[in-house]
């Protein structure tokens, strides 16, 4: 067995403790240096030499430092890259093919970023080596008899000009001091233009500044910028946030557009459903997130996911997860069930104007222990619909004088997080949500799924967005309500996180009889929540109507129809799978108007 040692430098104080790793230590006892701490050093160091694996220090350490992980023997030959002593270490790389698409898919934290730069050139791999880094001919030695050989040779000799689209686009706000279409002029290289603004919808905010671009406008922008150069190398980190349905297939069409004979693209996304449609193959990465990442060889893109989503690698005989995640749906209960179990509330046809905007909501109804899932392009009027329905926001029309607005408590979770809580994690549940926080039915139905006792000792200005996401999720949750409205959930978590996340929210609802209604983009987690679904028609900004809610078959057919894509099951795990268009099963569910296969 190969040893790793990590040391948490956020959270290791020596300062503040008694130094109890080190004298708990039984290999320091016996007067060798594994574990070296003094009154000079920042954090302690471990010698993964010397160590013997007992784990007394992970125990005793009272800031939960310290992680001492067993590894196979022969990974310790394929390590790419580690930063320094006791820090993450990334095991073999992806490996990219000319004219093909590669996506990546693996927990946050696990190397995907670590392993684009070092395919970008921006960090030369030291293969574990980071007080004598090798220099390229040993690097090239250590990759010979792979395809990476030849990449890396190409990348050298030819001096292949490699760009990346980074995860967190709000950087470009701070970056582009111009309007978007003087940033896009300033990178025009292919003299693209034109085409992908209005592939990309940017005609629209041409004239904005990008400093004054919402989340989705931003991400548009920053992939429009990308592709608008010239270069063979083209990465993408997470190119699907902020992004409607419709946005991530026109996003992904754009993507495959820069394919060419001698091109690589590679894509990092947790969206499955986007990602089995514009891969051609995956490469999976699993290991202990902050600790170690160990990537996969390539597989084609069905057998690719469904090995990330069983947990187990079949080539490598290694079981990296205990549970397979699977997205069997149940249906809704039959009228007369509900009719006999659950409370139905009903609310009026109305409309409203805001602006330029005008909203029409048809008439419906919902019952407690369901889930709404409002599906539609962003600026059709979703968040406008649920003030109306809360009373936050008074309609100019009312259809039916039988029927008044019901009066509700609302918890609500929006779209973009923004913290200014001064403190940590613990003290900001203690504050917000004390009752719930301490409540043993809440802590193992929410907090611990969410792994936020990981995080209570945290600042909240200091979180990661996928961090964020998970402790707001749970303040929503934590907030007695009768309606939960839960604004794009997914945001920033990755593919096992999210489907995490969508569990917890559906037994949560159904045990505390409330009503949930989500605004969701990720199609998979949309579909496994919906119990309901409420359709958005119409043009976004200016004129549109909210449906009544339907039943998860017909409001996905209703959807799935206008986008003109047709989704079918997998049939080991039921996710579902966006058919290639005009393919012979895209042609055969259009003919028989099934858009959404709900059947296995």
């Amino acid at each position: 067995m190969t040893r790793i040692a990590i040391v948490n430098e956020d959270r290791c104080k020596p300062k503040k403790c008694r130094q109890e790793c080190k004298k708990s230590c039984p290999v320091v006892k016996t007067g060798k240096l594994c574990i070296e701490v003094n009154s000079a050093s920042k954090i302690a160091y471990l010698s993964e030499e010397l160590c013997n694996g007992c784990g007394i220090c992970v125990k005793k350490c009272p800031f939960e430092a310290i992680k001492i992980i067993n590894l196979p023997e022969n990974l310790d030959k394929e390590t790419t890259h580690r930063y320094g002593p006791n820090t993450f270490k990334l095991h073999r790389l992806p490996i990219p093919r000319p004219g093909k698409v590669l996506g990546l898919v693996g927990k946050n934290g696990i190397g995907k970023s670590t392993a684009l730069k070092v395919l970008a050139g921006e960090l030369e791999p030291n293969l574990g080596r980071f007080t004598n880094p090798p220099k390229w001919p040993e690097i090239l030695t250590f990759f010979r008899g792979s395809e990476l050989q030849n990449y890396f040779t190409r990348f050298r000799g030819e001096g292949l000009k490699a760009i990346i689209k980074p995860q967190y686009v709000d950087d470009f706000r701070r970056k582009e001091q111009v309007n978007v279409g003087q940033a896009l002029d300033q990178k025009n290289e292919r003299d693209m233009k034109e085409e992908l603004c209005a592939a990309l919808e940017l005609n629209q905010v041409i004239d904005r500044n990008v400093v004054d671009l919402s989340g989705g406008e931003l991400q548009r922008f920053a992939i429009a910028g990308i592709a608008i150069q010239n270069a063979e190398i083209y990465m993408f980190d997470e190119p699907s946030s902020y992004l409607d349905v419709k946005q991530r297939l026109k996003a992904a069409q754009v993507v495959r557009s820069l394919l060419r004979h001698n091109s690589y693209v590679i894509v990092v996304e947790h969206d499955l459903s986007v990602l089995d449609y514009l891969s051609d193959f995956i490469c999976c990465l699993y290991g202990t997130p902050g600790v170690y990442g160990v990537v996969t060889l390539p597989f084609s893109v069905r057998e690719g996911i469904n090995i990330f989503l069983s947990g187990f690698v079949p080539t490598e005989n290694l079981r990296f997860r205990e549970d397979s995640l699977t997205f069997k749906v149940a249906e809704t209960p039959h009228e007369t069930d509900e009719a006999q179990t659950y409370a139905r509330y009903k609310y009026p046809t109305m409309t409203k104007t805001q602006g330029k905007f005008r909203l029409r909501v048809a008439g419906g109804e919902f019952t407690d222990s369901q889930i709404v899932v409002m599906i539609g392009e962003n600026g059709t009027g979703k968040t406008t619909f649920i003030r109306m329905l809360v009373g936050s926001l008074k309609p100019d029309t009312i259809g039916g004088s039988d029927l008044e607005m019901p009066e509700f408590n609302i918890s609500y979770k929006p779209q973009t997080i923004t913290p200014k809580f001064k403190s940590t994690v613990r003290h900001l549940l203690h504050e917000r949500i004390h009752k719930s926080y301490t409540d043993p039915q809440f802590i193992s139905d929410v907090m611990k799924p969410l792994l936020i006792e990981q995080l209570m000792d945290k600042e909240v200005l200091n979180l990661s967005g996928g961090e964020l996401q998970r402790v707001y999720l749970c303040l929503c949750l934590g907030k007695p309500a009768d309606i939960y409205l839960i604004d794009e959930p997914s945001a920033y978590l990755d593919s096992e996180q999210r489907i995490i996340a969508a569990k917890v929210i559906k037994r949560f609802i159904l045990h505390a009889k409330k009503t949930a209604f989500v605004v969701e983009h990720d199609f998979i987690m949309a579909t496994y929540l919906a119990d309901r679904v409420i359709v958005y028609e119409g043009q976004p900004s200016i004129d549109c109507t909210a449906n009544s809610p339907q039943s998860l078959l017909t409001g996905m057919n209703l959807f799935l129809s206008h986008l003109d894509i047709t989704f079918r099951r997998d049939p080991t795990n039921f996710r579902p799978r966006i058919n290639k268009l005009d393919s012979t099963k895209d042609r055969e569910q259009k003919l028989a108007g099934t858009y959404y296969y709900l059947d296995d």
